[in-house]
């Protein structure tokens, strides 16, 4: 019992410990009152409604990406999960479109598994691409709803497009979101940022430290770097202080 009382006394005073914090407040995005709707009601309503208030930054990294996205035509937003950058990468494309800034959303992600292998997925290229980029549907389906995310899929205002067939586009109007870059190449990042047209913004967003390629294949970090000094690009460095998510993520990321 000596011994377990020392140890737990030794950690509760450790003076080298860091103890961070989530941002606070709830991680639902829509912070509303269920009201008088019970929980199967307010569930329903939630996937099917877009939001009506602002997308608002929660905190300081946050507020210079989406003035990054908004002043740039390319931004580069890295750190690590539940940061909110395919969120506001989203909603700031969302907004554009709806102020007729952009003919179109060009949605992109590398389709590789965390760590497991899916095998043969039927069906078209489409629902092939539809688990990688769930992310981004559900980030969609928040600001604009699900009826309207389905007919701009269907006439093309929003567009998918597989990394491997990006080669050789030109797109002008648009605003281009890559998703997990750091499972992409270097010489895939290049690829992609060279696609990119007039009046158009892109922006590319992933963590560097979590990568699915192997070791020294990941190209995020070093087109970051090479980038930084590049004018009208902005780099975004986010942190464990700007995750939204549940609060133990953050101290997670600090512990792992």
């Amino acid at each position: 019992m000596g011994k377990k009382s020392a140890r737990k006394h030794k950690y509760h005073d450790d003076s080298n410990a860091v103890q961070l914090h989530a941002i606070q407040g709830g991680w639902d995005p829509l912070d509303q009152q269920r009201g008088h709707l019970d929980r199967d009601e307010f569930r329903d309503a939630h996937r099917d409604q877009s939001f009506v208030r602002t997308v608002k930054p929660r905190s300081d990294n946050q507020r210079q990406l989406m003035e990054a996205i908004e002043t740039k035509p390319l931004t580069l937003a890295l750190g690590p999960a539940g940061t909110g950058k395919t969120y506001l990468a989203i909603a700031c494309a969302v907004k554009k479109l709806e102020a007729g800034k952009i003919d179109r959303i060009v949605l992109s992600r590398p389709a590789i598994e965390a760590g497991e292998a899916l095998g043969y997925l039927p069906g078209t290229m489409e629902e092939k691409m539809s688990p990688y980029l769930r992310p981004l549907y559900d980030a969609l389906s928040d600001r604009i709803g699900g009826k309207r995310l389905r007919q701009y899929l269907s006439d093309g205002t929003i567009e998918i497009a597989p990394i491997a067939y990006m080669r050789g586009r030109t797109l002008n109007n648009s605003f281009v979101v890559i998703d997990e870059a750091q499972n992409c190449t270097y010489g895939q990042i290049k690829m992609l940022l060279t696609r990119l047209g007039w009046h158009s913004h892109m922006v590319i967003t992933g963590d560097p430290d979590q990568t699915d390629l192997l070791p020294g294949m990941s190209g995020l970090a070093d087109i970051a770097a090479r980038l930084e000094r590049v004018a009208d690009i902005e780099i975004v460095r986010l942190g464990p202080q700007d995750v939204v998510r549940h609060p133990l993520v953050a101290c997670m990321l600090a512990a792992l």
